[in-house]
């Protein structure tokens, strides 16, 4: 477990630098209104995400250790999207249609109203 937890600590380090760093990137030559930093974070994550599992069920040789690294490290520390991209994924390949509607429905709506509400709460 301890191993686990150092995998995915080293991981998320790498990924919240690296999601800093590239937001900043897109940042600077896409100055628009719409979160292009943020977008394109969300979409390279959800790639590494399902790259990443797709090469661990494809060989099972592929080292428990580096898909925790980059499952839960890497793209958790990147982007918490991939991962709830990817229990979308799993839901429809899983023929869940009802649960996926109900999971993404009420994660985007939910989210958002709970980041709406905390900003309220706390703002200055």
């Amino acid at each position: 477990m301890t191993r686990n937890v150092l995998f995915v600590a080293i991981g998320g380090m790498v990924g919240s630098v690296l999601r800093f760093l590239l937001s900043s990137l897109v940042v600077s030559f896409l100055p628009f209104a719409f979160p292009f930093g943020t977008f394109v974070v969300n979409l390279v994550g959800c790639f590494v995400m399902g790259a990443a599992i797709g090469v661990a069920e494809r060989y099972p040789s592929f080292h428990h250790d580096w898909r925790i690294f980059l499952t839960a490290g890497f793209c958790g520390g990147f982007t918490t999207f991939s991962a709830f991209a990817f229990e979308n994924v799993q839901l429809i390949l899983d023929k869940n249609y009802v649960t996926f509607a109900a999971y993404s429905g009420a994660s985007f709506v939910i989210c958002i109203g709970a980041a709406l509400v905390g900003l309220m709460l706390f703002r200055s």
